[in-house]
């Protein structure tokens, strides 16, 4: 996994270097960025069909948001991983892979998947294809964990049926069905998880606190470290009020049917339950680590058209640009960015200003605005003279 660490996806024109080489304009590059500040890789992009330039500059448009959307299913889906995986950062780290290696490596060593990508399909063709597979990803995983968190809730529930308090565990392992009236035409049995602090109260008001109660008829069942459980005898006409009255003292009226092997129903469905977790959380996670590398690939690919593009649209035909993955950290990335501004800006011929460091400025806001969304400035406001966008893969 690439913690802590910053890329930016740099193209310039191979014209940087007086051969006009593509190895020495890479050269040019690392030189430019230098060790100090960043490792550069070299990041092979095919040459991709071409279109209008309406087409192209709508291309740049979409791919932008495509991009957007990409780092953010990346992160949904990391989300997951470390909700499945109880924020375990080792485990989190060992799922988060591409193609089986972690993320830096799969960026270091790039190459386009031309088995699912077609290089050969119209820019167009291709930015659909990666929407739609961005979004089965995010609808996959999505559904996926629904039905993890649904069976784990279910569990959970159950679990605390046999584990919690009075007030709230089941009662079918506790209750000797002969304390229980059933089927009386006019009695009812009601239990009442009563806190241990105040049974002493309960046990002098009960009878009173509706009418027709059953005298001395409260009947200790078990306790615990917070709660005691009592069997009350009402008239049932009067069993709504008696329950509602309940519930103003603070004394839980509990919900009991016997029905005959009801303990080991229960034992069987949370044994059932418990095995469907296990099998939905395996299934998840395994989804997870596929759905993640699959997003981070998708995303790089959009990444490399959008370099494409926009490489396309600054420096114009016949294609001669070099494309190069800067490796370095959030903290050294502007120094990086600084450095490329020192020894690119002229790139940017006369059309902009320049600060009293030779970084190319624009005052235009609106403009400026547009730029930095499209990728053409650095976090600090300042226009980029060359094609660079910056990502981190968390």
């Amino acid at each position: 996994m690439s913690k802590g660490l910053k890329y930016l996806l740099v193209s310039l024109p191979t014209s940087i270097s007086p051969s006009n080489d593509h190895d020495e304009a890479l050269t040019a590059l690392r030189s430019a960025v230098t060790t100090d500040y960043g490792t550069v890789f070299p990041f092979q992009i095919p040459e991709f069909k071409i279109g209008t330039l309406d087409a192209l500059v709508q291309q740049a448009d979409d791919l932008a948001k495509l991009g957007q959307g990409c780092e953010a299913i990346v992160g949904k889906v990391g989300d997951s991983l470390k909700n499945i995986l109880e924020g375990d950062e080792e485990k989190i780290s060992q799922q988060k892979t591409v193609n089986d290696k972690p993320a830096e490596q799969y960026l270091k060593s790039f190459h386009w998947n031309k088995v699912k990508y077609r290089a050969d399909k119209p820019l167009g063709e291709m930015v659909g294809t990666l929407q739609k597979e961005i979004s089965s990803i995010d609808n996959d995983v999505k559904n996926k964990y629904n039905q993890y968190n649904q069976v784990k809730t279910s569990l959970t529930a159950l679990q605390r049926k046999q584990t919690g308090n009075l007030s709230n565990k089941s009662l079918t392992a506790i209750v000797d069905p002969s304390l229980v009236i059933q089927d009386s035409e006019y009695l009812e049995t009601h239990l009442i998880a009563v806190p241990n602090t105040i049974t002493k109260d309960f046990l002098k008001t009960y009878e009173t606190i509706s009418p027709m109660i059953v005298p001395r008829s409260a009947q200790l069942i078990d306790s615990d470290d917070e709660f005691t459980l009592y069997a009350v005898t009402t008239f049932k006409k009067h069993s709504s009020e008696f329950v509602h009255k309940c519930r103003e003292s603070k004394w839980t009226p509990r919900d009991f049917k016997y029905k005959q092997g009801g303990k080991e129903q229960e034992q069987k469905e949370v044994e059932r339950v418990g095995k469907d977790e296990r099998k939905v959380w395996g299934e998840a996670l395994r989804l997870g680590r596929t759905a993640w590398g699959e997003a981070v690939m998708a995303w790089v690919h959009v990444l490399a058209l959008r370099v494409f593009v926009e490489t396309v649209l600054r420096y114009g035909l016949p294609l001669q640009f070099v494309c190069g993955l800067v490796r370095t950290t959030p903290k050294l990335a502007k120094k990086a960015r600084s450095s490329l501004d020192v020894s690119y800006s002229y790139l940017a011929g006369n059309a902009f200003g320049r600060d009293k460091k030779g970084r190319v400025t624009k005052d235009d806001s609106a403009t400026s605005a547009d730029m930095q969304a499209a990728g053409h400035m650095g976090e600090d406001g300042d226009y980029a003279a060359y094609v660079c966008y910056e990502f981190e893969i968390q």
